[in-house]
C-alpha cells in the first residue's frame, strides 16, 4: 500500500473513531474537509507522545508506523515542548503546544454553528489544522486565526499554503484579537483562558459566539460559550470534556517555596474532619464547581513532605501568594481528622469548607449548571441554573 493509501486509510478511520467519539456521525462537511485537509501534514516530524506520567520523543523518520499512528489517532499530539526550548532532562519537559484531539475539535467546530458565510476568528493557531478545516469550510476570506509563537505561525502559515489555503494569519497576542477583521460572527480558542479579554467581545458582532476552553487555578477543564449582547456583555453556559494549555499571557507565575512559603512564618494551626482528597483530584463535578466558587486558589500534593508525622500534604494558596494553607494527613486509614495549618490574611482552608459545602447544599452541581456572564465594565460573574444566583469570579 502506498504513502498516500495509507494515509486515506488512516483518516477514514479516524472519521470512525471521531464518530464513536462523540456520539453521532461526524457531518459530511466536516469528513470533506478532513479528507482535504490531512492531519498529518500539520505535525512536525518531531513529536512528544504522552507515555504514562512522562512525555516520549517520535521522531517520523526513527518510527514513521508509530508517527503515522499518532497522525490518525483521536487523541492531542505535543507538537512543541516548552515554548521551543527543548530542556537538558527530558523530565523537565512540558507541552506549549498540541495538536487536539480530533473529537474535540469537531465537536468545538459543531457547536459554533457555522454556515456559509461565517466570519471566524480563531485565537491559536497551532499547527493549523483547525484553520485549514475552517478555511476549507468558510473560505480563505471569512477566516483569521492568531499565533502568538513566531515559529508557529511561520510554519502553519507555510503548511496552509502547501495545501492551497490562505486564511489570514496574523502573529501576534491572542488577547487582542485581530481588529481589522471585525466584526466577528464567531471567536474560538485552541487555548484555555482564566478570563475572557475585552478584545474578543469588542470584536465580535452582536448576537455573535464566543466558545473558548476554561481554566480556574484549581482545575483545567470545561468549555465556556458566550452570545454577545448590544451592550457589550457576553453571556452563556459551561459544557464539560475539554482541557487545553492555557493562554501564554495567562500562565501565571508562581511557585509554593520561593513565592508563597517562607520559614519565617508562623501559622496557626487547627483541625478539619473534611478529606483533603474529597476536594482535590475530585471528580470533576466537584473541582469545576470548587474551581468557580474559590476563583484565585489553587492546590499541589507534597507526599512525603519529610516532616515527622505527616505522610501527604496538601497546599492550598492564592494566586497572589499572599496566603495558604497545608492540611497534613498522617498515613492512617481512615483517619478522619487531618491537621490544618495556615497562614497569611485569608484562611484558604476554610474558604475550602465553604465552597464544598455550598456544593453539598446545592445538589453537587456538575459544569453543565454553570455560567458565566461578562459586563461590559469586565467584571465576570459566574453563576448556578440562572443569572440571579450569581457572583463575582475572584
Amino acid at each position: 500500500m502506498t504513502s498516500q493509501h495509507q494515509e486515506q486509510a488512516a483518516a477514514r478511520g479516524l472519521l470512525r473513531a471521531v464518530s464513536q467519539s462523540i456520539g453521532y456521525d461526524v457531518a459530511a462537511v466536516w469528513g470533506r474537509a478532513i479528507a482535504a485537509v490531512p492531519r498529518a501534514r500539520f505535525l512536525p516530524d518531531r513529536v512528544w507522545l504522552l507515555h504514562g506520567d512522562a512525555y516520549d520523543v517520535c521522531d517520523r523518520r526513527d518510527a514513521p508506523e508509530r508517527w503515522l499512528a499518532s497522525a490518525y489517532a483521536d487523541a492531542p499530539v505535543v507538537t512543541q515542548i516548552n515554548d521551543g526550548r527543548e530542556p537538558d532532562d527530558p523530565a523537565d519537559a512540558w507541552p506549549s503546544c498540541s495538536a487536539s484531539a480530533p473529537s474535540i475539535v469537531i465537536a468545538m467546530l459543531d457547536a459554533l454553528d457555522l454556515t456559509a458565510g461565517t466570519r471566524v476568528l480563531e485565537i491559536g493557531t497551532g499547527t493549523g489544522w483547525n484553520a485549514a478545516l475552517l478555511a476549507h469550510r468558510l473560505g480563505d476570506a471569512n477566516v483569521v486565526t492568531v499565533e502568538v509563537d513566531p515559529a508557529l505561525a511561520a510554519r502553519a502559515r507555510s503548511t496552509l499554503a502547501s495545501l492551497g489555503y490562505a486564511p489570514t494569519v496574523v502573529c501576534g497576542d491572542g488577547r487582542l484579537g485581530w481588529a481589522p477583521g471585525q466584526a466577528y460572527d464567531r471567536v474560538v480558542a485552541t487555548c484555555s483562558v482564566r478570563r475572557i479579554p475585552p478584545a474578543w467581545i469588542a470584536q465580535t458582532r452582536t448576537g455573535g459566539t464566543i466558545l473558548a476552553p476554561w481554566d480556574s487555578p484549581w482545575i483545567c477543564g470545561g468549555l465556556v460559550q458566550l452570545t454577545v449582547g448590544d451592550d457589550g456583555s457576553a453571556a452563556g453556559r459551561y459544557s464539560p470534556d475539554s482541557a487545553f494549555m492555557l493562554m501564554r499571557t495567562q500562565r501565571p507565575d508562581l511557585l509554593l517555596f520561593r513565592d508563597v512559603v517562607h520559614d519565617d512564618h508562623q501559622p496557626t494551626e487547627s483541625v478539619t474532619t473534611l478529606d483533603p482528597w474529597s476536594v482535590a483530584d475530585a471528580g470533576v463535578e466537584t473541582q469545576f464547581a470548587l474551581g468557580l466558587r474559590l476563583g484565585d486558589l489553587w492546590y499541589a500534593w507534597h507526599h512525603d513532605p519529610e516532616v515527622d508525622g505527616v505522610a501527604t500534604r496538601l497546599w492550598v494558596a492564592t494566586t497572589d501568594g499572599t496566603s495558604w494553607a497545608a492540611v497534613d494527613w498522617d498515613g492512617t486509614e481512615d483517619a478522619g481528622r487531618y491537621t490544618v495549618w495556615q497562614h497569611g490574611p485569608r484562611r484558604p482552608w476554610d474558604e475550602v469548607e465553604a465552597a464544598y459545602q455550598w456544593w453539598l447544599d446545592n445538589g453537587r452541581p456538575g459544569p453543565c449548571r454553570f455560567g458565566l456572564t461578562v459586563r461590559p465594565d469586565g467584571e465576570h460573574r459566574a453563576w448556578l441554573d440562572t443569572t440571579t444566583n450569581s457572583w463575582p469570579l475572584r
